[in-house]
């Protein structure tokens, strides 16, 4: 899939294992979203 090879390409990149390039990526959005309000539905 398109996702799968993203991460394994950003992976690659960031010299980095696919897992570790996974929770990397998941505390980044973490951040996002703190940031953004915590919420899920957010009122535009």
């Amino acid at each position: 899939m398109k996702i799968t090879q993203e991460v394994r390409d950003y992976a690659a990149a960031q010299h980095l294992s696919e897992e570790e390039a996974l929770k990397k990526g998941m505390e980044g959005k973490a951040v996002e979203f703190k940031k953004a309000g915590v919420e899920i539905y957010r009122k535009e």
